[in-house]
């Protein structure tokens, strides 16, 4: 029997599996780092990390790999929007600058409600205090909604900006915002782009990057969360999915060509080795690195808790027209 010709076969037939690592981080990188959203500040190629909690960290680097320190909260005081929650801020999204100011979006909710509203301040610098809360984007939701306001991610289409957002119910829903994109365009609706229609409905974190032709739509879908007192089962946990459309709006299909909105999406990161639950994530175009994808996971050889989860990064490969970590 000629194996040669039977393994080039079977070869050229299975997808290669991907190995991928975190890439290296020091400093204040554990613990501090849940859904993280990174931005260079092009004056002087300072890092800025923000993430969930203490109404915002803020920690900086000279590069992505560190060495990490912490400034302090975006939002000391809180947020000015009247709603329980606005002391714990989740889920920052950073975008600029615009006419010399950064946006950074924010989430007012508790854990598992739907009374959520998406809050956005501004700076010229990223710098910790120098941060104005301008309050409610006007992209709110409340318990019958289609949706839940918390998750949110800004992108320019060169023509306005897009606000993607949401968690579970009808997972993900996309808004026009004005400009700047402090507030809901006039006359604007929200438009479902991804859904899960079995289950839990477990899809959250949407965050659309432009690469080349296509708008990618990333978000993490399974179990965000309490893995060291409820872990769920194998598969079950936290992981990055990936659809794309040649337009910011979509409509948004994976690799397969399955519709975002009926379950669809490529994993781009999923649990292996000692990395479990990896998710809540952001891409940024880096001037020496090229694409880069940020995210929180457990390391399991120090803990499960959400105390423990730590910030970690990898370039994107798009050579093959969809995201590959490396």
């Amino acid at each position: 029997m000629q194996l040669l010709p039977i393994l080039t076969a079977v070869l050229t037939i299975l997808p290669l599996a991907t190995a991928w690592t975190p890439g290296a981080c020091s400093g204040y990188c554990k613990g501090v780092s849940h859904d993280p959203s990174v931005a260079r500040r092009a004056s002087d190629g300072t890092y800025f990390r923000f993430s969930t909690n203490n109404k915002i960290n803020i920690a900086t680097a000279s590069s992505i790999s560190g060495p990490w320190t912490y400034q302090g909260a975006a939002l000391p005081s809180g947020s000015k929007i009247d709603q329980a929650g606005n002391t714990d801020l989740w889920a920052p999204d950073i975008i600029g600058p615009i006419s010399g100011y950064y946006y950074l979006t924010y989430s007012v909710s508790t854990f598992g409600s739907q009374n959520s509203t998406i809050g956005i301040a501004r700076s010229s610098t990223m710098a910790a205090g120098s941060w104005t809360d301008l309050g409610s984007t006007g992209v709110a939701s409340h318990p019958g909604s289609a949706y839940n306001a918390i998750d949110s991610n800004l992108i320019s289409t060169g023509s306005g900006y897009l606000m993607t957002f949401g968690s579970f119910w009808g997972d993900l829903y996309q808004v026009s915002m004005a400009s700047p994109p402090t507030k809901v365009a006039s006359g604007a609706t929200s438009k479902q782009v991804a859904y899960q229609p079995t289950g839990s409905h477990a899809v959250e974190a949407g965050f659309v990057f432009k690469k080349g032709s296509y708008y990618y739509l990333f978000f993490s879908e399974g179990q965000c969360c309490g893995y060291d007192s409820s872990k769920p089962a194998a598969g079950g946990e936290y992981k990055v999915r990936v659809c794309r459309s040649s337009a910011a709006t979509g409509p948004f299909v994976d690799k397969a060509g399955t519709s975002c909105t009926s379950g669809g999406g490529t994993t781009v990161l999923e649990s292996q080795g000692t990395v479990y639950g990896p998710g809540g994530q952001s891409v940024f175009e880096d001037p020496s690195l090229g694409s880069v994808i940020v995210y929180h996971y457990v390391d399991t050889t120090v803990g499960y808790a959400d105390g423990d989860k730590n910030f970690g990064w990898n370039v994107l490969d798009f050579s093959s027209g969809w995201p590959v970590a490396v």
